[in-house]
């Protein structure tokens, strides 16, 4: 019989109001929840059944095969995950702060699916650039009353594909479009990098506002000037 792990009773009553999951799949979430926060080495699936000290009593294929072939919605426990942050840690009617941003996970296979040599905000040297996959994540900012400044909570994220997928701020837009819908009720204020501009954000709900860096070449001491239609050639 496969030994179960010990999660704290806090952390799995918190995992519990997720409620995304069958049993089964809870189960195994909780492990991997646990083995990410106790593990000391590299926070890969192997690394979190360490963590969790299931190494040796569990099979490695469970944990895989949760990822790969378990049926679950990370939309769904983002959102989820969104309503909890939002119900204990903010006021009621209290607007959303949302932050947008991509970060690089580096890797280094040549097989490995939509990885790419892509720009690398973290990377040191005069060439920002690193292999790797890379994901667009929305997370709320809240304040903590333990901590001095206002921290981002990562609430959902997904992978782009680059040259074959959407484009990040199309991806952005699809989470914020999503994220709005299922907080109709308050008012989200949106703010990104200046790579994150473009006509995908001309749809947002009416209950988003979106702030980001201007391109060098916008004007905004008048209105864009009227341009009349093009005749058309079978006109005269």
């Amino acid at each position: 019989m496969l030994a179960e792990p010990t999660v704290p009773p806090s952390l799995l009553a918190l995992l519990e109001m997720l409620g995304t999951f069958t049993s089964p799949s809870l189960r195994t979430f909780a492990a991997l929840v646990t083995g990410m926060i106790a593990t000391t080495g590299k926070r890969t699936v192997t690394g979190m059944l360490t963590g969790a000290g299931l190494a040796q009593s569990w099979s490695h294929d469970r944990a895989h095969v949760f990822f790969s072939r378990t049926r679950w919605s990370p939309d769904l426990l983002g959102i989820c995950l969104s309503h909890l942050i939002v119900r204990a840690l903010l006021s009621e009617g209290a607007v959303l702060s949302v932050a947008v941003d991509d970060t690089l996970f580096k890797r280094s296979g040549k097989k490995v699916f939509a990885a790419a040599w892509q720009h690398d905000g973290a990377a040191k040297g005069p060439k920002p650039v690193r292999r790797g996959t890379c994901f667009v994540v929305v997370g709320i900012v809240v304040e903590l009353p333990f901590c001095s400044r206002p921290v981002c909570l990562p609430v959902m994220a997904r992978l782009w594909q680059p040259k074959t997928g959407p484009s990040k701020v199309e991806i952005a837009a699809s989470m914020i479009r999503l994220l709005a819908v299922c907080h109709h009720e308050r008012r989200l204020d949106v703010v990104a990098d200046a790579a994150y501009r473009g006509k995908a954000l001309r749809d947002l709900r009416e209950n988003v506002t979106f702030t980001t860096r201007l391109p060098a070449n916008s004007v905004l001491y008048d209105l864009a000037p009227h341009r009349p239609p093009r005749p058309s050639r079978l006109e005269g």
